[in-house]
């Protein structure tokens, strides 16, 4: 569309939706003589001009053409007399006409008894005045010429400013249809719009219609923004207006896809992506215009553009506050929820809860996603029916539902009565337990974000107790979580200041004393020089993941050591490396310990993999082939920690496993009596019939070896023999003992 275009209905022709108005023009007559007065009415009785009636409006003074011209502000001429109470009184009328009225449509005419009180040019210019006529050169045919031609000059311009105004609307429109918030909000928007750009009150609805109108009266169409005395038509389908010609006007529209005008009202189309269209009525106060509708054609074009924008907006919201497989709020939205919460001052007497399905990526693992994916369905709809009208439920992560509402809804009790009965999944019922953390808010305070991180403190806190628990945020709580973030930043920064080093602690055979191989163990000291003992850090990098980087890093230090050892002629030495539950469910693990073997060039035979009976969660088939594969490599499998954990003998028999390692706790209750002594008394029978070593750890004393040697015990390992040391002790330490010259 043109410039031309949008400029076509500026024509001196009259039209017929002008015609049709009927309006009367209003003139008005300013002067102190009343014979004027009436000669004027008299010369201008019973004359249309472009098709409409006049309307003489009577002021007798200046100020009296103001006071007329504030209620009356649709006046198209001004017969102005020059002198009246004062001999310059017509021209400071026209001078506040124009500057404080803002006037600059209508048209001024002045009109003086005497020739001699004409003024001057520059005045005219000065004044913005449009005519000068002699009151007696104005017959009835020359009053009549000169109106007429100030009352086209009047029309055009209002035409051109209605053009302007409408224009500039349809930019803001455009405008604000961009930032609006959704579907409702654009559909609002259009009846605003329609109805200033026709200059009446949006009395309107919008319908939408994701198919198109069926026979009936487009029973698919739904209201989805009403205005004004339309405004009780909301969210009704089409087919429940009880307005016929409403009814009538929006289905002929989506029916044949164009724009409707009817003698009180307008209906608009606007084709919408893919079967989706919207409508438009709008109650129109007198027939449309033709500057309406040319305004009315261009809107239509640029709205039509914002309806795709909006619904495309509308989704991209949908995708960055919606959950797209379960259709629940995701993270983000409950975070701006809780934020929104707080700024109202709803939090009080509320609760966040974090609700943890177990064993749920296992579940995935052994039944698959789409399962999975039921599962998560029937425990977001079991929790949304509970939660109905009370709590806000969201999707926060993969297996993790957040709510938020009252104490008394927001609780264990409540909650686990959810999981009471199983879930019937694929015609299956299945038993779920979940883990929950659980934030008073009457308790803490801070932002979303805030709010929610201590929720998951509190549910990491549950999980530290186990299947099926819950636990409650605290001050006591944030702060060992705090400490466990400052020790995993301060870990981190460690290994890359290489801060972290490796020691090894000789193992020997007990029967002779001779050195058998060494255990690598993490050492970490801060920059001050302090350690920091491993069962801090440790649980640490595993929790977080990072034992897998300094794990491998152990790996390679243990394989380099004993490259340097053999160069050295210390041979038959093995080097045993701990492997975390989390290193060994790595799906790179064996590859990782190969590349490591093949840059070091360290036979298999030298290494030893330590494993704990934690990682029995993977599942023992999934375990039991991943020890095949590394004994398979000539690699030995020890066993490490026994007798600590609760599944440790349903278990070991299916393990392809070379050396059982007792646990330090039940060695140092050896020659104490109690009960950890008759533990290790039966642990190394037990390795024995299955075919393993067993090595004892934490050896101190020689009443404790001699314990162990009686027990028929094979290696032991402790300060007894040696601390754990740097390579650079160990080196001559072995050699002395296995006889090799330094």
């Amino acid at each position: 569309m043109d410039n031309e275009d949008l400029l076509e209905f500026i024509d001196d022709a009259p039209s017929a939706t002008a015609a049709a108005l009927r309006e009367p023009w209003q003139i008005l007559v300013v002067d102190d003589d009343p014979d004027v007065h009436e000669s004027t009415a008299y010369g201008l009785r019973g004359l249309e001009i472009e098709g409409r009636s006049l309307q003489l409006l009577r002021a007798d003074t200046a100020a009296d053409a103001l006071d007329v011209l504030r209620r009356e502000p649709h006046v198209a001429v001004i017969l102005l007399d020059v002198v009246m109470e004062t001999d310059n009184a017509g021209l400071v009328a026209v001078a506040a006409i124009r500057d404080e009225l803002g006037m600059a449509n209508v048209r001024i005419i002045l009109r003086t008894g005497q020739p001699g009180q004409a003024p001057e040019i520059e005045t005219i210019r000065r004044y913005d005045i449009n005519d000068y006529k002699a009151k007696s050169e104005l017959t009835r045919t020359k009053l009549y010429t000169t109106l007429t031609a100030a009352i086209r000059a009047y029309d055009q311009l209002r035409r051109l400013d209605a053009s302007r105004q409408g224009l500039e609307k349809i930019v803001e429109a455009s405008n604000q249809f961009i930032a609006e918030p959704g579907l409702q909000g654009f559909a609002e928007g259009v009846i605003t719009q329609i109805a200033g750009l026709v200059g009446v009150e949006p009395d309107g609805v919008v319908c939408a219609s994701t198919l198109h109108p069926t026979a009936d009266g487009g029973a698919h169409c739904v209201v989805i923004a009403a205005a004004g005395r339309l405004a009780y038509l909301i969210q009704r389908r089409i087919t429940e207006i009880d307005d016929p010609h409403i009814v009538a006007s929006l289905t002929q529209c989506l029916t044949e896809r164009r724009n409707l005008v009817a003698e009180r009202s307008v209906t608009l189309f606007f084709p919408g992506r893919e079967s989706s269209n919207f409508a438009a009525f709008v109650y129109a106060s007198a027939p449309l215009r033709d500057v309406d509708m040319h305004l009315l054609e261009v809107f239509c074009t640029n709205i039509a553009l914002c309806a795709a924008n909006v619904e495309l907006v509308t989704r991209l919201r949908n995708y960055a506050f919606v959950d797209r497989m379960l259709g629940l709020p995701n993270r983000t939205a409950f975070i701006q929820h809780l934020d929104d919460a707080e700024a109202a001052g709803g939090t009080a007497g509320r609760a966040i809860g974090l609700l943890d399905v177990d064993q749920f990526a296992e579940t995935n693992d052994m039944f698959g996603h789409p399962y999975g994916d039921q599962l998560l369905a029937a425990i977001a709809q079991r929790l949304a029916a509970v939660q109905a009208g009370a709590g806000y439920l969201a999707r926060v992560a993969g297996d993790t539902f957040g709510l938020f509402g009252l104490e008394s809804s927001v609780n264990p009790e409540v909650l686990r009565g959810v999981f009471e009965q199983p879930f019937e999944i694929e015609n299956v019922l299945r038993p779920v337990s979940v883990c929950m953390g659980f934030v008073r808010c009457d308790d803490t305070a801070g932002s979303g974000q805030e709010l929610l991180k201590d929720a998951s403190i509190a549910l990491k806190r549950a999980k530290e107790l186990g299947q099926g628990r819950s636990a409650y945020y605290s001050a006591e709580v944030g702060t060992i979580t705090r400490e466990r973030t400052r020790m995993l930043h301060g870990l981190q920064r460690a290994f890359d200041h290489e801060h972290l080093f490796v020691v090894y602690q000789p193992q020997v055979c007990l029967s002779s004393g001779r050195p058998i191989g060494v255990e690598a163990l993490m050492r970490w000291r801060t920059g001050d020089g302090k350690f920091v003992p491993p069962d801090h850090f440790i649980p640490v990098a595993e929790q977080s993941g990072l034992i897998v980087i300094l794990g491998a890093w152990v790996l390679r230090s243990a394989l380099h050591a004993i490259g340097r050892l053999r160069s050295q002629g210390i041979v038959n030495i093995r080097v045993a490396v701990n492997v975390s539950s989390v290193q060994f469910a790595q799906p790179q693990f064996l590859s990782m310990v190969d590349q490591a073997l093949l840059d070091t060039g360290t036979p298999p035979e030298s290494l030893e993999l330590e494993i704990t009976e934690s990682v029995a969660v993977m599942g023992m088939e999934r375990v039991a082939d991943l020890l095949r594969q590394i004994k398979a490599r000539g690699i030995a499998v020890a066993i490490d920690d026994f007798g600590t954990g609760f599944s440790s003998l349903s278990y070991l028999d299916r393990l392809p496993a070379d050396r059982l390692k007792i646990d330090r706790a039940f060695v140092t209750s050896l020659d104490s009596g109690r009960l950890g002594a008759r533990i290790a008394e039966m642990i190394v029978p037990l390795g024995h019939q299955l075919g393993m070593k067993v090595l004892a750890e934490g050896v101190e004393t020689e009443a404790q070896a001699d314990i162990l040697r009686k027990l028929g015990c094979d290696e032991a390992q402790g300060y007894l023999y040696a601390r754990p040391m740097v390579i650079e002790e160990l080196g001559p330490w072995l050699a002395q003992r296995c006889g090799v010259s330094a």
